[in-house]
């Protein structure tokens, strides 16, 4: 499994970034802003994300997705164990994320690698997106804010 830069001829994987966050417009606008990263097995695009730089020495990981048939994998947490190596080389102090107060899987996994939540944005999902989303049968309505200190003082 190969983890690099999507190279500047390559086109997004669009599909993927949807499924993570259904807005194409959302998409589209932190791609432009972003660097974009994708997993590769076999030259097939196994999973994808986007470090967007947000303030003097902060990143933020946005739009982490696996694809379907490599979930359970490992390859989740491979990605964001290096985006989280890619933004320290590049300088950050710190990263930072956001997701949605159902994504229970993925709040999990964040901890595991080492971020903190530092707060909640409420109605995130219920101002920004028209369509109402449901992960393990609860309405995505919050975003929950995690970070991570990258300074070595964690």
């Amino acid at each position: 499994m190969e983890i690099r830069k999507l190279l500047p001829d390559e086109l997004p994987p669009m599909d993927l970034l949807l499924s993570a966050d259904p807005s194409e417009l959302l998409v589209k606008s932190y791609l432009a802003r972003g660097d974009c990263y994708i997993a590769v097995h076999e030259d097939e695009v196994a999973g994808v994300y986007v470090l967007l730089p947000t303030r003097p020495e902060t990143a933020e990981l946005v739009n982490v997705a696996v694809a379907e048939e490599y979930q359970g994998k490992g390859i989740g947490r491979m990605l964001v164990q290096q985006a989280i190596e890619t933004a320290r080389q590049t300088g950050y102090t710190t990263i930072e994320l956001g997701t949605g107060n159902s994504s229970v899987g993925q709040l999990a996994l964040y901890q595991k690698c080492g971020f903190r939540i530092v707060g909640v944005d409420f109605d995130f999902f219920t101002r920004h997106y028209a369509e109402s989303i449901y992960e393990n049968g609860i309405l995505c309505r919050d975003m929950v804010r995690l970070s991570q200190d990258l300074s070595g003082s964690n």
